[in-house]
């Protein structure tokens, strides 16, 4: 297998950046000027009215619940299938996490499924759009203006993303962004929170600073909060990565189709679907399902895929399915109950793999030699 591109990218000017933060003299964000330029062209990139960085994507959750009316006694509906994360931002608060089941197509958070577990105790729901593919903000929109439950996004996989050519933060619903190490755009580390105005933005600001404005010389905390302030070095790569997002997404817009048609006409494999709706989707993995195949067989090829130069994954576990998930802040639910109102996730999380981005970054021969690898591997499993 050909070698596929690095991740994370960087060049001269990530370099050029970290010089100009450190020589600033300032290294955080109430001295410098990274974070705060950062936040102003994330907002414009997304369309946001305002943009609060902070240390992580889970952060990002957690504070943006939190700004939301999320706290114990409150209920969040999370989908079955994402990463622990969306359900523990909501458990970490004392709420209950409500997982619900997927779509089968996009592998985004069942609107129906949402609907039915709405009770008097839910405060939010959380749509992940999941691989970079938005959820149905369409029905979600719905949804939250009839139950009169706000939405919060789950962006962390979906930087650029656009629904009907909108972007997260023209959807009028506050969405969360993570910038890990494997993410879309990276500083390692990192987070956002985009805001439709600027009330909540105030609000999320004082509780990201342990409850103190930004104009404070006198230490007083006005609310509780914690210390969730990204720093100047950070904020000075993520500008940088920032600036060729788009590039990177036009590949993967062009690289995902190739290898998806390809994929598809593999006996047994079945790529992830779209919504033509997502008109712009940055790929964040390149899903596919071998629908038939249990948890430990579907491992064993990625292993083979790995060993062949291909970078596999297995697919997320249902958060259920995760001793994490019922050490605190738990549905008073069994395993089997809520496996029983979640086929989709059960499915996908068994058969599914995903590729790493970069692999969409890759040349349109790589697309065939990925399919050709897959093909090969499937037939000698």
């Amino acid at each position: 297998m050909s070698q596929f591109p690095a991740w994370p990218q960087f060049d001269d000017e990530e370099r050029a950046n970290l010089v100009r933060a450190l020589e600033q003299g300032q290294w955080w964000r109430m001295g410098g000027n990274e974070v705060v330029s950062f936040e102003r062209e994330f907002s414009e990139y997304h369309g946001a009215s305002k943009t609060l960085a902070v240390t992580n994507g889970t952060h990002a959750l957690e504070l943006a619940l939190q700004v939301l009316g999320v706290g114990p006694g409150a209920e969040v509906i999370v989908p079955a299938f994402t990463f622990i994360s969306s359900s523990q931002a909501a458990q970490r608060l004392g709420a209950v996490a409500v997982p619900v089941d997927v779509d089968d197509v996009t592998y985004c958070i069942d609107v129906e499924a949402a609907a039915a577990a709405i009770t008097p105790r839910t405060r939010a729901i959380m749509p992940v759009h999941m691989a970079g593919h938005f959820a149905d903000m369409d029905a979600l929109a719905k949804l939250s203006a009839d139950a009169g439950v706000p939405l919060l996004q789950d962006a962390a996989h979906a930087h650029g993303a656009q629904w009907h050519g909108k972007r997260a933060g023209e959807l009028g619903s506050v969405a969360a962004f993570s910038f890990q190490n494997g993410k879309l755009m990276t500083a390692g580390e990192g987070g956002a929170v985009t805001f439709p105005d600027e009330g909540l933005y105030d609000a999320a600001f004082l509780r990201h600073s342990c409850g103190r404005p930004p104009t404070d010389r006198h230490y007083l905390h006005q609310t509780s909060g914690s210390n969730f302030r990204l720093n100047e070095f950070s904020a000075s790569v993520l500008r940088a990565q920032l600036s060729r997002l788009d590039s990177q997404i036009d590949t993967r817009e062009q690289r995902w189709p190739v290898l998806s048609e390809l994929l598809r006409q593999i006996p047994g494999v079945v790529p992830q679907g779209r919504d033509e709706r997502c008109d712009r989707n940055p790929h964040y993995m390149a899903m596919f399902r071998v629908p038939g195949l249990d948890e430990n067989r579907r491992n064993a090829l990625v292993d083979r895929l790995v060993e062949r130069g291909v970078p596999a994954f297995a697919a997320f576990r249902a958060v259920y399915r995760c001793n994490g998930f019922w050490e605190v802040g738990a549905p008073d639910e069994t395993v089997g109950e809520i496996a029983r109102r979640c086929p989709n996730t059960e499915a996908i999380m068994r058969d599914c793999i995903w590729l790493h981005h970069r692999t969409l970054l890759g040349t349109e021969e790589q697309m065939h030699e990925i399919a050709e690898i897959v093909a090969d591997t499937l037939a000698k499993s």
